[in-house]
């Protein structure tokens, strides 16, 4: 169960300021372990940085699909929302990863990986 907010990536700000990436673009959320802690400050966020948990029972490397950037991004009265209808779940047992720390959201399409946010997940 998540543990406070989802934080967007200093970098990321930047990048979707600038117009780095399309409508098209696919979105993942991938699951990691306690190995390297992400902060928003971090300089180049991508998902190469961070150690993912074991692809374990129902887990894959990369993790799952949120959709495209198109479908999770939506603005309304200035504010913009960031929203998947996929809501992916992991079981916490004996046949899937149990040392899960983190989600954290990146542009698969992006050929770096570069990430968007994480969230805590409390271990």
């Amino acid at each position: 169960m998540a543990r406070g907010d989802f934080t967007v990536f200093d970098e990321a700000k930047a990048t979707m300021i600038k117009g780095g990436w399309e409508p098209a673009d696919d979105i993942k959320c991938a699951i990691l372990d306690n190995t390297t802690t992400p902060a928003a400050a971090d300089a180049t966020p991508a998902l190469g940085d961070y150690t993912e948990v074991g692809t374990a029972g129902t887990y894959t490397a990369g993790g799952t699909s949120l959709g495209t950037l198109g479908d999770c991004v939506s603005e309304s009265g200035g504010t913009m929302t960031f929203d998947s209808t996929t809501n992916p779940s992991w079981a916490q047992d004996a046949s899937n990863d149990t040392d899960a720390y983190w989600a954290l959201v990146y542009n698969d399409t992006d050929g770096s990986d570069l990430a968007i946010g994480f969230l805590d997940l409390g271990g």
